[in-house]
Protein backbone atom coordinates (compact mmCIF):
# COMPACT_ATOMS: atom_id res chain seq x y z
CA UNK A 1 0.00 0.00 0.00
CA UNK A 2 2.67 2.51 1.00
CA UNK A 3 4.89 1.48 -1.90
CA UNK A 4 2.25 2.73 -4.33
CA UNK A 5 2.64 6.28 -3.02
CA UNK A 6 6.45 6.50 -2.92
CA UNK A 7 6.70 7.99 -6.42
CA UNK A 8 4.04 10.59 -5.67
CA UNK A 9 5.74 11.48 -2.37
CA UNK A 10 9.07 12.04 -4.13
CA UNK A 11 7.36 14.18 -6.78
CA UNK A 12 5.59 16.18 -4.06
CA UNK A 13 8.85 16.84 -2.20
CA UNK A 14 10.63 17.86 -5.41
CA UNK A 15 7.76 20.18 -6.32
CA UNK A 16 7.82 21.81 -2.90
CA UNK A 17 11.59 22.32 -3.17
CA UNK A 18 11.30 23.77 -6.68
CA UNK A 19 8.55 26.13 -5.54
CA UNK A 20 10.59 27.30 -2.55
CA UNK A 21 13.67 27.91 -4.71
CA UNK A 22 11.64 29.63 -7.44
CA UNK A 23 10.05 32.07 -5.00
CA UNK A 24 13.41 32.57 -3.23
CA UNK A 25 12.39 31.08 0.14
CA UNK A 26 15.44 28.83 -0.20
CA UNK A 27 18.55 30.23 -1.80
CA UNK A 28 20.09 28.45 -4.74
CA UNK A 29 23.67 29.59 -5.29
CA UNK A 30 24.34 30.48 -8.90
CA UNK A 31 28.11 30.66 -9.39
CA UNK A 32 29.29 33.97 -10.85
CA UNK A 33 27.73 36.03 -13.61
CA UNK A 34 28.36 35.24 -17.23
CA UNK A 35 26.90 33.47 -20.19
CA UNK A 36 28.01 30.07 -18.92
CA UNK A 37 25.71 30.35 -15.90
CA UNK A 38 22.87 32.36 -17.46
CA UNK A 39 20.97 29.15 -18.28
CA UNK A 40 21.04 28.17 -14.59
CA UNK A 41 19.53 31.48 -13.52
CA UNK A 42 16.89 31.06 -16.22
CA UNK A 43 15.97 27.57 -15.02
CA UNK A 44 15.66 28.79 -11.43
CA UNK A 45 13.21 31.46 -12.62
CA UNK A 46 11.13 28.76 -14.32
CA UNK A 47 10.85 26.93 -10.98
CA UNK A 48 8.05 29.38 -10.08
CA UNK A 49 5.66 27.58 -12.39
CA UNK A 50 7.30 24.15 -12.65
CA UNK A 51 7.23 23.55 -8.88
CA UNK A 52 3.48 24.12 -8.37
CA UNK A 53 2.76 22.13 -11.54
CA UNK A 54 4.74 19.18 -10.19
CA UNK A 55 2.87 19.40 -6.87
CA UNK A 56 -0.48 19.36 -8.68
CA UNK A 57 0.56 16.37 -10.80
CA UNK A 58 1.73 14.48 -7.71
CA UNK A 59 -1.55 15.13 -5.88
CA UNK A 60 -3.67 14.11 -8.88
CA UNK A 61 -1.66 10.90 -9.33
CA UNK A 62 -1.94 10.09 -5.61
CA UNK A 63 -5.71 10.55 -5.72
CA UNK A 64 -6.07 8.55 -8.94
CA UNK A 65 -3.83 5.69 -7.76
CA UNK A 66 -5.74 2.49 -7.10
CA UNK A 67 -5.85 1.56 -3.45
Amino acid sequence: MIAAYIDEFIMLCAGLWMTAVGFRYISFPIPGPGEKNAWLANIVNHFRWMGPLLVIIAVVLAIAAPA
